[in-house]
């Protein structure tokens, strides 16, 4: 709060001596300084039983002045907002109950000011630390245009229809906009600063305009195009609950606002962005246009600068098949089997637990696989193991899960495919794909790997890499498999790759696999204490 009053009253003061050096300055004719500035605060949704608002942390402000032309805003959390009216909602983010000074600076002729504060004390009850970890990174984090990707820009109508909430009007193809060469050299740099976020977008002076808000860069030509137009100032983002059309299973339920007039990149006359959704490594927003609330736009962005070397790694990106367990219950008959029981010889590698259909389940929007120390038909602990034989396989394509992992010393859990000719062209002729395994006693370790003839057991073929906090958050594992190449990535970021030919078993259908197992041949010792661990699902996609 001190270093807020400090920078108040540095402002104050500097209001002073512009309006000291103006009083001589006969050009502005009558200078006139607003009097009378009052403000008044109502708390949305304040009443006997919510004394600081019903929650949402909004509050409507008005500013009156004598002879005010305009006003601004500054509040306490280093946001800040014009208000030609007076009138203003601001919504405060911080969890809890908390006390903000709010600052208005009503402006007569020849920049004439006149200054009053009020404090205010409201509640938000809104929250969401996974956007700012994914958004910030817990520093500073950059986010580019999705260029590669078909629908980085996109645009579709706003309503309560069945396409009211897609980008049904336009979407752009990979790299479709190169031509606007400001478009894609775009920074959209977010940092954590304390309980704030700070936002600069580095544009190199020249920002992709929407034609309809080219007279903002000083330009009549009818098209979309690059004008210059300064973004250097820091802009502080504040998170809120999302209120659109789009229905509740589209979208996170958070909301961005930049203040000052910040926005994400293409001018659309908006500083109101919804996260649709957001991974450590690709973010889907949506925005209602300026002046036009009819259109909605879509942005896809990404963590990788699309003006590095373009991969020649092949990419598949139609959706052939997914789960996305947004329904109770248990998982979806028509896309997995359950298997049951304890295998041969412990499913091949010494497994230790009894795979049961009761410890798979989808709940809350994710399946969760959960392993449990209990004594059931002669086995120690149980768990549960999903396959698509018989209802999906597939040749060739993308495979994308998005998962938290179970932990605990002896867990077991692991992504992968077999060949779906494998009761006739038996393992390891078939061929097995591990998209993901993983095991407790090597917590941040994650592998990827090949079995095939000569390259079976132990011997697979095999890369790896660390990342902290495998069970601890949600991150992205994906597997592009061709005729030419098959790798492996964790949230973007490539660390296994194979050469595929055409004599590999990799050039046939297989199908999908997840299971939890515990102990065996990689799991290894379990804890002696173990109780019960799970491996939760929030997706997982096909592309072809």
């Amino acid at each position: 709060m001190k270093k807020n009053l400090n920078t108040i009253a540095k402002f104050l003061m500097l209001l002073i001596l512009v309006s000291s050096c103006q009083e001589d300055d006969k050009t502005f004719g009558v200078l006139v300084t607003p009097t009378n500035l009052t403000i008044t605060a109502e708390l949305v949704g304040k009443d006997a039983e919510n004394p600081d608002g019903d929650g949402t942390g909004k509050v409507n402000l008005k500013a009156v002045a004598d002879n005010a032309s305009s006003y601004k805003y500054f509040f306490s959390d280093d946001s800040n907002a014009n208000s030609p009216s007076g009138e203003l909602t601001k919504q405060f983010t911080k969890n809890g109950v908390n006390t903000y000074t709010v600052t208005v600076v009503a402006y007569g002729t020849g920049g004439n000011s006149t200054t009053a504060s009020i404090d205010v004390t409201v509640l938000s009850n809104f929250s969401d630390p996974q956007a700012v970890q994914f958004l910030t990174g817990g520093g500073t984090k950059t986010w580019y245009w999705a260029a590669a990707k078909p629908g980085h820009l996109g645009v579709g109508p706003n309503d309560a229809s069945d396409n009211g909430y897609i980008p049904q009007y336009y979407g752009a193809a990979p790299f479709e906009k190169a031509g606007a060469t400001c478009f894609y050299q775009e920074k959209l740099v977010f940092t954590q600063d304390g309980d704030a976020i700070r936002y600069k977008l580095d544009t190199n002076g020249s920002v992709f305009f929407n034609a309809s808000f080219n007279s903002v860069g000083g330009s009549t030509a009818p098209d979309d195009q690059c004008l210059p137009y300064d973004t250097s100032a820091t802009k502080t983002v504040s998170l809120g609950p999302s209120s659109s059309l789009v229905p509740a299973d589209k979208k996170r339920g958070t909301a961005m606002n930049f203040s000052d007039g910040g926005f994400m990149g293409y001018y659309i006359g908006t500083s109101d962005y919804e996260i649709l959704s957001i991974t450590d490594t690709e973010m889907h927003v949506r925005a209602v246009m300026g002046g036009n609330p009819a259109l909605a736009w879509y942005h896809i962005f990404t963590t990788q600068d699309p003006n590095a070397a373009i991969p020649t790694d092949p990419d598949f990106t139609n959706l052939l098949w997914e789960d996305q367990f947004n329904t109770d219950g248990a998982p979806d008959a028509t896309k997995w089997v359950s298997e049951i029981g304890t295998g041969q010889n412990g499913w091949g590698n010494n497994e230790k637990q009894y795979y049961r259909a009761e410890n798979a389940v989808v709940q809350g929007g994710s399946l969760k696989i959960t392993a449990k120390a209990e004594n059931f038909q002669g086995s120690e602990y149980t768990s549960a193991r999903l396959k698509t034989e018989g209802l999906f396989d597939f040749k060739y394509g993308k495979v994308e899960i998005r998962a938290k992992l179970p932990s605990g010393s002896g867990t077991w859990p692991a992504f992968w495919m077999l060949g779906a000719n494998y009761q006739t062209n038996a393992w390891p002729a078939c061929g097995e794909i591990d998209i993901m395994e993983h095991v407790g006693n090597n917590q941040d370790h994650v592998l990827g790997t090949l079995h095939l003839p000569g390259n079976f057991g132990g011997n697979g073929i095999s890369g790896a890499t660390t990342v902290a906090g495998l069970a601890d958050d949600f991150h992205t594992y994906t597997l592009i498999w061709s005729d030419t190449k098959i790798n492996w990535y964790i949230d973007g970021v490539k660390f296994h790759t194979y050469n595929n030919t055409a004599g590999t078993p990799f050039n046939a259908d297989f199908f999908l696999i997840f299971n939890v197992a515990m102990g065996g041949n990689l799991g290894g010792t379990i804890a002696p204490g173990f109780v019960s661990s799970t491996l939760e699902v929030d997706y997982v996609k096909v592309f072809q």
